[in-house]
């Protein structure tokens, strides 16, 4: 029976109205609502017509806002924000639309007085934070602009002034500094913004100057009509600053700009601050040097001022007024720092002809500095303002450069997202070998270990180091007679120790001692070069007198003695006066050099070798020019003149071998070497092992002739 029971039970119905149903139910409910501040009552009376779809319940339940908002219109402040707030509660559970809270302030301010509306315009501050949320942005910011720009038709910018900056704040506030809408992309100026001043001039005679000077009693400053003009004409550059790039305008400014500010010099302020001490200057001293103190008295001095000026009357008679105000003189000095900054920074929009010449960036070099001092000098706490000025203006040069960057969007960084790999434990080190069975594998193998990678693969770049150092390769020393010939000044100690150094350790001529000393080592040095010369002379001739002798052996038969004693004679007298330095003859010691070695001649680079080893080396031909000596520009001067890698670097090479004295083939290959360029060093070394080779085949030609020539004589002597 009870499961007979359950059965006949049924749903409860579906509740549901039509429009004018749901919006009075939803005024009564709001009203409760507001009453216990609450939103929960005003959800759960939405969410019980369960009949009617989102859409028939949002449009009543909006209406029912904006009707209860023009019931409360007579009410206070307090109750019409109250509303607005419980109005971005419902838009936060969804039973409203999203621009509902903006639209009942658009409806307040169509309907109020400007007092009331500046009332009103608290709330909107104080919930810029919610309208930056994403659920009211998207959809709020175009109302919220619309809202502002009406309130700011309305209100006047001369009369309303602190009004209108409250709005402009808010808008700063509200929208992202990359919004397009708020910011002054092509830096235009604001032109409408005129200053009229002056008199006409027909009206004016010299009684307006005596009118200005009886105004000026207590000031010594003499203030006439030009002054006056020459003050005021100044505000139309401030306004338009592009007009100073203009020569005649510049010759103006330059001129008022000037007397102005030895105006102020001549005309200084008196500080009025009360001082417990005697001497005022070491208080304003101190009181510079404490922040702390400073920030303390420049609160309580802001808190007390209540007087704000949106722009300065330009009555003739209240210019020595203005004068003696301090917040004038400032006002009218930080004009002069902006318009400087505007003409020496680059702006993206500025004209290409807008630039300073020398004459105006002196100018404001000079006058930049005057004008910090004026500041300084200008009381109450001078420095501590002077200080301020100059780090917003620098701070002002980073806003100027992000908007010549196209105003990029400041977002902040965002944290890179942590993978499941960055949390896993580091794997497990691996345990590192014994020292001592790395020592052990590397003495079996016949090489070292010194604990340094590249210390080990040094010592182990040979079998034999000490063999190794001893490689002709690594002989870098040039021959004497070469080192001699090179040029260099004809008293250069440097140059003297190192070819003294080179002949003791090459020629036995260091060892002699000459019956005639000389008393300059550069004398004795170019003796020793003619005689290396002359020690050369006779094994070039020998072939020939040899021949000679073949040739006329009969005739060196038939000879007298006595022709004989008169040749040699004859030869006496002619060697005599190439005796600069008498020494034994030495043709054996000569030989014996020659043999040996380790002293052989170095093989030059010839500019056939360059052509064989230019292309091996191919494009880092730059590394090679580098590492003989050439500057940059020197190689760059080769690759722009010749348009292939070779040809740039057989050019390069023919001019080192024509200037530089050590261009050896054996000097090539190791600096190749270095430069890890294998190919081509080994083609080096097998050119420098065919020259070897050609040369000791000459040689032994050479003997194997003089072997036969020596039968020959003695052939014809038996």
């Amino acid at each position: 029976m009870s499961t007979t029971a359950e059965a006949t039970v049924k749903p409860p119905p579906m509740k549901s109205a039509n429009y004018f149903a749901l919006q009075t139910a939803f005024e009564n409910a709001l009203e409760k609502a507001i009453k216990d501040n609450s939103v929960e009552m005003l959800v759960k009376e939405y969410n019980s017509y369960t009949a009617n779809s989102e859409h028939d319940k949002r449009l009543p339940m909006d209406h029912a806002f904006r009707v209860l908002l023009m019931k409360r219109l007579k009410d206070d402040v307090k109750r019409i924000g109250d509303l607005v707030r419980l109005s971005v509660e419902a838009t936060r559970a969804e039973i409203v639309s999203n621009t509902i809270p903006v639209v009942l302030l658009i409806d307040t301010f169509d309907v109020v007085t400007l007092d009331r509306c500046q009332e009103i315009f608290k709330f909107v501050e104080e919930l810029v934070d919610v309208w930056k949320e994403e659920i009211f942005f998207a959809s709020c910011k175009n109302n919220i602009l619309r809202m502002c720009n009406d309130l700011l038709r309305r209100l006047s910018r001369t009369q309303n002034t602190v009004f209108c900056g409250r709005i402009l704040l808010f808008l700063s506030k509200f929208f992202p500094f990359s919004e397009r809408s708020g910011l002054n992309i092509v830096s235009e100026f604001n032109l409408d913004n005129l200053t009229e001043y002056g008199l006409d001039s027909r009206d004016h005679d010299d009684t307006d100057n005596k009118e200005l000077e009886d105004t000026a009693e207590d000031i010594p400053l003499k203030i006439d009509y030009d002054l006056y003009c020459k003050f005021w004409s100044l505000q139309d550059f401030f306004r338009n600053p592009n007009q100073c790039y203009g020569k005649a305008q510049w010759k103006m400014f330059h001129m008022h700009a000037d007397n102005i500010l030895q105006s102020f010099a001549s005309f200084k302020l008196e500080d009025v601050r009360p001082s417990n001490s005697e001497n005022g200057s070491e208080a304003d001293q101190a009181m510079d040097v404490d922040d702390d103190i400073v920030d303390a008295a420049v609160a309580s001095t802001v808190s007390k001022a209540n007087h704000f000026f949106a722009k300065f009357l330009t009555n003739p008679k209240l210019l020595a007024l203005q004068l003696s105000d301090s917040n004038f003189r400032r006002a009218v000095l930080v004009q002069f720092l902006i318009l400087f900054q505007y003409l020496q920074v680059s702006v993206k929009f500025k004209i290409d002809t807008y630039t300073l010449t020398t004459e105006q960036a002196d100018f404001i070099k000079d006058t930049e500095p005057r004008v910090y001092k004026l500041l300084e000098e200008t009381p109450p706490y001078g420095r501590r303002f002077a200080r301020t000025v100059h780090h917003m203006l620098v701070r002002e040069e980073m806003w100027n450069n992000w908007k010549n960057e196209g105003c990029k969007e400041f977002k902040k960084p965002e944290d890179p997202p942590s993978n499941d790999e960055d949390n896993k434990p580091p794997p497990a080190k691996r345990p590192k070998r014994p020292l001592g069975d790395s020592l052990r594998d590397a003495a079996r193998n016949g090489k070292f270990f010194l604990g340094n990678e590249n210390l080990t693969r040094l010592w182990n770049y040979s079998p034999d180091n000490l063999q190794a150092c001893k490689s002709e390769q690594r002989n870098f020393l040039p021959l004497l007679e070469t080192y001699l010939e090179s040029p260099h000044d004809k008293i250069d100690p440097a140059f003297e120790w190192r070819a003294l150094r080179l002949l003791a350790r090459q020629t036995p001529h260091f060892f002699t001692s000459p019956s005639q000393p000389s008393s300059k080592i550069s004398d004795y040095l170019e003796q020793v070069r003619k005689r290396l010369i002359r020690d050369k002379e006779p094994k070039q001739s020998a072939p020939v007198s040899s021949n000679a002798s073949e040739q006329n052996n009969g005739l060196a038969a038939k000879s007298t003695p006595a022709e004989n004693e008169q040749d040699a004679g004859m030869a006496l007298q002619e060697a005599e006066p190439e005796q600069d330095l008498e020494v034994e003859d030495t043709d054996p010691v000569v030989e014996e050099v020659e043999e040996n070695p380790g002293h052989e001649k170095s093989l030059m680079v010839t500019a056939k070798h360059i052509e064989e080893v230019a292309p091996l080396i191919g494009e880092p031909w730059m590394k090679v020019g580098k590492k003989i000596g050439f500057t940059n520009d020197e190689l760059l001067f080769y690759q722009m003149e010749h348009p292939t890698a070779s040809v740039a670097c057989s050019k390069m090479l023919c001019t080192w071998i024509s200037e530089d004295d050590d261009a050896t083939l054996e000097n090539w290959a190791y600096m190749l070497e270095g430069l890890e360029m294998n190919q081509a060093a080994d083609a080096v070394k097998a050119i420098i092992e065919k020259e070897k080779s050609g040369s000791s085949g000459t040689t032994a030609t050479v003997e194997q002739s003089q072997l036969e020539d020596d039968n020959d004589v003695e052939v014809l002597s038996d």
